[in-house]
């Protein structure tokens, strides 16, 4: 897992935005990297996502540490924490009713 500071702004500015996708499976109780890319890449992630009404967060350093991970790797232990809190915020946005 990676620790680095840098200036995000300027670091999106020259590699386009960064996008991935994950799933939880409860069978294995795993999450795995479904999708990921950058600039390209990860605006069609991004619009397929808003089209199917998918929910998304915003987060530098999950997805810098995501986007390294090959397709279909188990998520590190040490990135659980991050990926418990976007799970229950997802299913509590899933309870509100839409407008």
């Amino acid at each position: 897992m990676r620790q680095r500071r840098f200036n995000q702004v300027e670091k999106r500015a020259i590699n386009g935005s960064s996008a991935a996708v994950i799933q939880y499976n409860e069978l294995d109780g795993t999450p795995k990297v479904l999708a990921s890319g950058r600039g390209y890449v990860a605006e069609r992630i991004k619009q397929i996502a808003n089209d199917h009404h998918i929910h998304m967060e915003e987060d530098a350093f999950l997805i810098e540490n995501l986007i390294d991970l090959d397709l279909g790797d188990d998520i590190p232990p040490q990135l659980y924490a991050v990926i418990a809190e976007i799970l229950l915020m997802i299913e509590e946005l899933e309870k509100m009713p839409r407008s």
